[in-house]
C-alpha cells in the first residue's frame, strides 16, 4: 500500500459533509434536477515543450492562492488559500516538488468555521502549514469572522482540529520553530499611526505551542517595508528561517496584483534589527513589459524550501493574464529554484521573466498523479461513487446537506439564489484551471415555476457569475443562458427544449465563452463570443477563481 493509498480514505471525508445521505436531505425525487457526469478538458494558453528533466510551471494551475510549502523527511507538503469556499484549506504532497496529489481540505466540517454571510473573497486568507513533534499545525486567518487560529493535525490529510483562536491583530501569521521553542510571525498595524494607506508592519510574539495560547510580548520587526520612505504598501505573508547564524525574513510587498513582489530581511538576533536585502526585490515581474507576449505577472506570496540535498526552492503565487490584466481562473502556484549570493536568497534577478519550464529539481522523480495539476489535462467524474472527490466546492459552510449522490447521477436539493449571502447555493463546482476549456454536464430537470432553473454556473463571486442550463419562462420550458455582473443579472439568450436529458456544454477561450446544449442527438450553439471578462479579478475583484458546476435554484 503506498503512502497515496492510506491517505485516500481519509481525504474522502473532505466533502462527506455536503452529502444528502436519504432523498429527504433533496427536493423530492421527481422534482430534484439530476446531472450524470461532468467532464473537463483545458489547455494553457501558451505554448510550453517539457524536456527530460524538466518541469512546467505552474505547477498548481488554476485557483490555487497563497501557497505555504513545508517538509517532512521526504515528503513535501502545500496548503493554499480558499477564502469563503467550502471544504477548504486544500492540502497537496509531493515528493519531487513538480507533481502534486491533493490529499484533503483543512476545513471539511461545518462545526470547524462558519462561513455565514461571507463574501466569496472573505474568510480565510492565506495558510501557514508547519510541522513540529510529530504534529502538524496550520496558523491562519479568518477575515470577518472570528480572526487568527490554529489548527494540528497528526496526519496531514485529516482530520484536522477544531480551532483554537489567537487574540491578535492583523492577518497572514506564521510559525517560526526554534528547539522547542515557537513564535508567530505576522502582518499587523505598525507601532504608530499610519502614514498612508497600506502601511503595514510586520510583528512577533512567541506562541505557547502546548497551551495552544500567545504569551510575552509583541516585537515589531519590520516597519513598512523595505523603505518605510518609499511609502511600501501591503507588507505581507512573512516567514522566517534561520541560516548559517543568520536570520531571514522574507514577505511580500506591492499588493497582490501587478505591482507583487518578494523581499527579504536579516538579522542576528530573532526580534530584530532586520536589515533589508540591498537588491531587493527578490522576486518581481513587475517592471517588465506588460506588453510581452504570455506574461506571468502579480508574482509574490513566496515560501521558501529545503530539500534533504540541501538545495533551496519557494513557491509562490503568480497570474496569466489573457490579455492586459484580465484572467478568469485566478493566481496560481508557480515554483523556481532559490539562489544565495553573499548570504542572501534570491529567487529571480531582476528583469527575467518567470520561465514556463525549468530544470526540475535534482530530486527522485514521481509519477504524474491520476488527477493532473498542471499543462493541458482533463478528466470525467461519473458521479459513480458514494462521495464527491476532494476537489468539489461549494460556496459558505453548509448547515445542512443539500446533495447526493444516487446510482452515477448528482442529485441537488435546496438552496439559495447564487448571491444571497444569508445561504448557500445549491452549487458544487471544481476550478476552472485553463483559459482554454470546455466543461460539460447533462442535466435532467422539469421547472415547475417560472424562474426555476438547474445547470451549470461559473462563478466568480456573489455579484459576478452565470447559469447556463433549463428553466422556466413564461410557462414555457426553455435552455437559458444568464449572466451577472455587479450584481445585475441579464437574460443572453434562450431557446425553447423538450423534455428529458440535456447535454450542456461551455467552452472558454480567454475572455469569451460559447454554450451549447444538446437534446436528443441533435447539438446546437445558443450562444457564441459571450464577453466572459466579468468572470475575470479585473472585473468581479477578490481573490478567488471561476470555479464551474452544476446549480439549481428552485421555488
Amino acid at each position: 500500500m503506498t503512502r497515496f493509498d492510506r491517505y485516500a480514505g481519509a481525504a474522502l471525508r473532505a466533502t462527506a459533509v455536503l452529502l444528502a445521505g436519504t432523498a429527504a436531505a433533496t427536493a423530492s425525487a421527481s422534482d430534484a434536477p439530476r446531472f450524470s457526469r461532468f467532464t473537463y478538458d483545458g489547455h494553457a494558453q501558451e505554448q510550453a515543450k517539457v524536456g527530460p528533466g524538466e518541469y512546467r510551471n505552474p505547477i498548481l494551475s488554476g485557483y490555487y492562492p497563497d501557497p505555504s510549502v513545508t517538509r517532512v523527511g521526504d515528503d513535501f507538503y502545500l496548503v493554499l488559500s480558499s477564502f469563503a469556499h467550502f471544504p477548504g484549506l486544500p492540502i497537496f504532497t509531493s515528493k519531487d516538488l513538480v507533481h502534486w496529489t491533493q490529499i484533503g481540505n483543512a476545513i471539511d466540517r461545518p462545526e470547524q468555521l462558519d462561513f455565514t454571510g461571507m463574501r466569496t473573497s472573505q474568510a480565510v486568507f492565506a495558510p501557514d502549514i508547519s510541522y513540529h513533534a510529530g504534529t502538524f499545525y496550520i496558523v491562519n486567518t479568518c477575515v470577518e469572522c472570528k480572526g487568527n487560529f490554529v489548527i494540528t493535525a497528526k496526519n496531514p490529510a485529516g482530520p484536522w482540529s477544531n480551532p483554537t483562536w489567537l487574540p491578535f491583530e492583523g492577518i497572514d501569521p506564521s510559525i517560526y520553530w526554534e528547539g522547542d521553542k515557537a513564535y508567530v510571525v505576522n502582518n499587523r498595524a505598525p507601532n504608530e499611526p499610519p502614514r498612508y494607506d497600506g502601511h503595514r508592519a510586520i510583528w512577533i510574539q512567541e506562541f505557547d505551542w502546548r497551551a495552544g495560547k500567545m504569551v510575552g510580548e509583541s516585537t515589531q520587526l519590520i516597519n513598512g517595508g523595505v523603505d518605510l520612505t518609499k511609502k511600501p504598501v501591503w507588507i505581507e505573508g512573512p516567514h522566517i528561517f534561520r541560516k548559517d547564524g543568520w536570520y531571514y525574513l522574507t514577505a511580500a510587498e506591492g499588493g497582490t496584483s501587478v505591482n507583487h513582489s518578494q523581499v527579504v530581511f536579516r538579522s542576528r538576533q530573532l526580534r530584530g534589527p532586520f536589515v533589508p536585502f540591498a537588491g531587493n526585490p527578490i522576486l518581481t515581474q513587475r517592471d517588465l513589459d506588460p506588453a510581452r507576449p504570455n506574461p506571468i505577472t502579480s508574482s509574490g506570496h513566496a515560501e521558501l524550501v529545503q530539500t534533504a540535498k540541501g538545495d533551496w526552492w519557494a513557491t509562490f503565487l503568480a497570474v496569466r493574464p489573457y490579455d492586459g490584466d484580465y484572467y478568469n481562473i485566478g493566481r496560481e502556484t508557480f515554483l523556481l529554484p532559490v539562489t544565495w549570493k553573499d548570504g542572501w536568497p534570491i529567487i529571480l534577478p531582476k528583469g527575467q521573466a518567470i520561465p514556463f519550464v525549468g530544470k526540475a529539481p535534482n530530486l527522485p522523480k514521481q509519477p504524474a498523479p491520476k488527477i493532473p495539476t498542471s499543462g493541458d489535462f482533463g478528466y470525467v467524474d461519473e458521479f459513480d461513487g458514494t462521495k464527491l472527490a476532494m476537489q468539489w466546492i461549494g460556496v459558505r459552510t453548509p448547515k445542512q446537506p443539500f446533495y447526493r449522490l444516487d446510482h452515477g447521477d448528482l442529485v441537488l436539493g435546496k438552496g439559495t439564489p447564487i448571491g444571497d449571502l444569508s445561504g448557500v447555493p445549491a452549487f458544487v463546482g471544481r476550478r476552472q484551471q485553463h483559459h482554454v476549456a470546455t466543461m460539460s454536464t447533462t442535466v435532467t430537470f422539469a421547472p415547475n415555476t417560472d424562474g426555476d432553473r438547474a445547470g451549470l454556473a461559473a462563478m466568480q463571486s456573489d455579484r459576478n457569475y452565470l447559469m447556463f442550463g433549463v428553466t422556466r419562462i413564461a410557462g414555457k420550458t426553455v435552455v437559458a443562458l444568464y449572466t451577472a455582473a455587479d450584481g445585475r443579472e441579464r437574460l443572453v439568450a434562450s431557446a425553447p427544449v423538450a423534455a428529458g436529458p440535456v447535454t450542456l456544454t461551455i467552452r472558454a477561450d480567454g475572455g469569451t465563452m460559447a454554450f451549447d446544449y444538446q437534446v436528443a442527438g441533435s447539438r446546437r450553439t445558443l450562444s457564441d463570443k459571450v464577453d466572459a471578462r466579468f468572470l475575470s479579478t479585473k472585473s468581479a475583484g477578490g481573490f478567488v477563481g471561476t470555479v464551474v458546476g452544476p446549480y439549481a435554484w428552485t421555488h
